[in-house]
């Protein structure tokens, strides 16, 4: 136990879990309960209201909330008093994230968030939800305390309105998500009809789509980069472009340590919602990878590499797992960690290149944000650097030097909090991001990271029937995983494969895509429900085919089972993965843009894909030199198999009486198992692929 002012600080419940979000509430003077059945018997027997609070380890509002409310002891009274108290962390059970955030957004027209609280009865039906509550009547919100106060009443004088409301809520949640997914045959006009809708939502002035608060938009950023390639489109790639530039000048983008923040509140991409995200790093990784192949453009290698690294410093653990986030907060302050005064800088500079670093990062005497800079590239270098009296190379090495002081300084201060679980579907996404760092990029560490945290999963977070489990810290692996992560680890193990030619990682990925059709597959639509069959019964069965802050789970599981398709030659799982994505054709074709990542799908099926044939010794510079001509080359709908002739004979349709050509490594290029003859030459290969990589 621990003191608080005068209060002695007793745990409760939550300190015997491993999530860092459900820890930090572990000495509130709530009753609280984690997710589990104790709690759900309890207010069975006892007949009483479930207070659901659901929120993450990074969320602000979250911290604020705590403070305000669950750390105060009056508030504790009436929650302990008429309300058995679940906390659960978010990012462990997105299961009921899912569904009590849609009844969160359908009760606030539309606008859900968190900290989410929300009330159900024993039997799990929702009865009134919201998300952040303050002390006292404010921001048009009422105090939580009168919250409590009101449902506590009514659930005692008024129980059968209650909980008539609660059965018309569920009723209507049940109908929205286990009806009919709208099946629909979707393809080029669909296509087409994304990027206009695209066009139509984009921010010419500052990049990205719609109003403030902006989003990295990943999966739409590379579902564009497809349009541009199939549909020969400027204006495609001047998007991605124009936002990809957006975002990595702005404030959003760690100018000193590398990564993203989560989103940008304003519409210049300048002032952050100072939380980094894992998945968000790996996804943003993987776009500007891609734009690097498209356009050549050395800056966006350059952000890619500066976000794994920083991934591979900052949230990677000595067992070679990545870790969950970095929070908004430290010392209480929102931002205090990232943000600068001209002083301080100066400080850690000196006059002269404090001038230099101070005049092209926007930091001021005014400031950007709340009286404070938060560095950001306002102007081009070469203004600045003519402003100052210097060429343009001669900053360039003044602020590289510059950077690195001032980051070992920021070092020093008391940083954010960090949320150190292990999340499987997470590390899947920054797998996938590290094996193209390694095959764009040719730097070896992405491959070594990649490789380690796809081995620590196959050995931690597996249970005994060989399925996956969803999170772990602290030696302690546990929950059953959900779709999102048998489908991203799935796809990001053939991304291993196809990095480096290893096929334990294809192996396991075709036993992933075979649990997910026996395990996930509804068989009236031909979707993919979010949980297993086997999984604890819920209010419903959640089932969701558009993209979120992460990719669609649906559409990641047809990508890997179409890919998986092509390295196998079977006609079953692309059948799966074309049933998977036209079960939401309704939708798709008419909110084309929230589907992107199923619309790269629909891309996919529209074409019989590259198949790349590469066989050659490990460590050979003439293989090297192939892989490194091949990694130029932006093909979305290729398929790579790699074998080592030296090493083992693969049983892969592809790989089958390839050899190498008089010694030397050699590649094949082949489409429906057809080749052309092999090529030795890494001009030919490049002349080969340029002719591939053209529009279709």
């Amino acid at each position: 136990m621990t003191k608080a002012g005068n209060r002695i600080k007793r745990p409760n419940r939550l300190v015997h879990e491993t999530s860092p979000y459900l820890l930090q509430h572990a000495y509130n003077p709530v009753d609280w309960y984690p997710w589990c059945r104790e709690a759900l018997e309890r207010a069975r027997s006892e007949d009483r209201l479930i207070l659901l609070s659901i929120g993450y380890s990074a969320c602000h509002w979250c911290h604020v909330m705590e403070r305000e409310s669950f750390e105060d002891d009056e508030t504790a009274t009436l929650m302990n008093q008429h309300f058995v108290n679940i906390k659960v962390d978010r990012e462990e059970r997105p299961d009921l994230d899912d569904i009590y955030m849609a009844v969160t957004v359908a009760l606030n027209s539309g606008q859900g968030g968190w900290p989410m609280t929300v009330f159900i009865t024993p039997q799990l039906e929702p009865v009134f939800a919201g998300t952040y509550f303050p002390p006292v009547d404010s921001f048009g919100r009422p105090a939580f305390r009168t919250v409590l106060k009101a449902i506590a009443k009514t659930w005692d004088k008024d129980r059968s309105s209650i909980l008539h409301q609660a059965g018309t809520i569920t009723e209507h949640l049940q109908r929205q998500h286990s009806g009919s997914t709208g099946m629909r045959r979707v393809g080029h006009r669909e296509l087409q009809l994304a990027l206009t809708h695209f066009a139509d939502a984009f921010d010419s002035a500052f990049g990205g789509f719609g109003a403030a608060p902006k989003f990295p938009p990943s999966a739409g950023l590379s579902l564009l980069l497809r349009l541009h390639r199939r549909f020969a489109e400027p204006r495609a790639l001047q998007m991605v472009q124009k936002t990809l530039d957006a975002m990595a000048a702005g404030g959003m983008y760690d100018h000193l340590g590398g990564g993203f923040a989560r989103y940008s509140t304003d519409r210049r991409w300048l002032v952050p919602h100072f939380e980094k995200m894992l998945y968000d790093n790996a996804l943003l990784t993987g776009v500007y990878l891609e734009a690097y192949q498209v356009t050549k453009d050395a800056n966006y290698g350059r952000i890619a590499r500066e976000t794994l690294d920083f991934v591979l410093r900052d949230m990677t653990s000595s067992e070679g797992v990545f870790f969950s986030s970095w929070d908004a907060d430290s010392e209480g302050e929102e931002g205090r960690y990232y943000v600068w005064t001209p002083d301080q800088i100066t400080e850690i500079l000196g006059p002269v290149r404090a001038r230099c670093f101070n005049s092209y990062y926007d930091v001021t005497a005014s400031g950007n944000w709340e009286g404070k800079s938060i560095p950001n590239i306002a102007r081009p270098l070469a203004v600045v650097a003519d402003e100052l009296g210097m060429s343009a190379s001669e900053l360039v090495v003044t602020l590289e030097t510059a950077r690195h002081d001032i980051l070992a300084a920021r070092r020093k201060r008391v940083p954010p909090s960090q949320d150190d679980k292990v999340v499987t579907s997470w590390n899947a996404l920054m797998i996938s991001a590290c094996a193209a760092g390694y095959r764009i990029l040719n730097e070896d560490r992405y491959l070594a990271a990649a490789n380690a945290a796809a081995d620590f999963l196959a050995l931690q977070l597996v249970d005994g029937d060989g399925r996956l489990l969803r999170t772990y810290r602290a030696g302690k692996a546990h929950l059953p995983a959900y779709l999102e992560d048998y489908a991203y680890l799935c796809d990001a193990l053939i991304d291993l494969y196809e990095a480096a030619g290893d096929e334990k990682y294809l192996r396991r990925a075709i036993e992933l895509a075979e649990m997910i059709v026996s395990d996930f597959l509804d068989e009236d639509s031909g979707a993919f429900f979010s949980t297993a069959q086997q999984h604890e019964k819920l209010l419903l069965r959640y089932r969701d085919g558009q993209d979120g802050a992460t990719p669609s789970a649906n559409a990641v599981a047809a990508s890997a089972m179409v890919r998986l398709s092509h390295h196998l030659g079977r006609s079953d799982l692309r059948g799966a993965a074309s049933n998977a994505i036209h079960a939401y054709g309704k939708p798709i074709s008419q909110f084309p843009r929230a589907f992107s990542r199923s619309l790269a799908v629909i891309d996919w099926l529209l074409d019989d894909p590259i198949e790349v044939a590469i066989v050659g010794t490990k460590g050979t510079p003439d293989l090297a030199a192939l892989r490194e001509r091949i990694s130029q080359h932006y093909l979305p709908n290729r398929i790579i198999a790699m074998a080592d002739p030296t090493d083992s004979l693969s049983e892969l349709p592809l790989l089958k009486g390839k050899d190498l050509v008089d010694g030397k490594a050699a590649v094949y290029i082949c489409r429906n198992f057809t080749c052309q003859s092999p090529l030795t030459d890494p001009d030919q290969v490049t002349n080969a692929l340029d002719m591939h990589a053209a529009t279709p």
